[in-house]
């Protein structure tokens, strides 16, 4: 959209409306994605440092853009408190953190094991 990426968060309906307003609010500041889901199976290659992207709201019309600032490729089991933190849906513990990501993934169809590779993608409103 407009030359760049789109930057989809959650599943369509209530979970995106959700994650696309803590977003515009500054809440939230990261997300994170299972290649296998989020790259692998769109043929998409891993956001870089300095990328803008598209947010795009649960029509798939643009809301606002962000500006990747860092990217991490951690175990799922190594995801630090400081990321679960920075993506500001109220999440209590790393492990509560943990607990939610692999129930969206495993519903999703992915596989997640404390191994398995994540994309920790931090980005700043622009």
């Amino acid at each position: 959209m407009d030359g760049l990426r789109v930057l989809e968060l959650g599943t369509p309906g209530e979970l995106r409306t959700e994650l696309t307003e803590l977003t515009l609010s500054g809440a939230k500041t990261a997300t994170a994605g299972l290649p296998a889901l989020d790259y692998d199976a769109e043929g998409e290659a891993v956001e870089h440092v300095g990328e803008r992207l598209v947010l795009v709201d649960d029509s798939g019309m643009r809301a606002g853009e962000v500006e990747v600032t860092r990217v991490e490729l951690v175990p799922f089991g190594e995801v630090s408190w400081e990321f679960a933190r920075a993506e500001g849906e109220g999440y209590t513990s790393v492990g509560h953190w943990r607990e939610s990501h692999r129930r969206y993934w495993e519903g999703q169809g992915g596989e997640v094991g404390d191994d398995t590779t994540i994309v920790c993608l931090w980005f700043r409103l622009v």
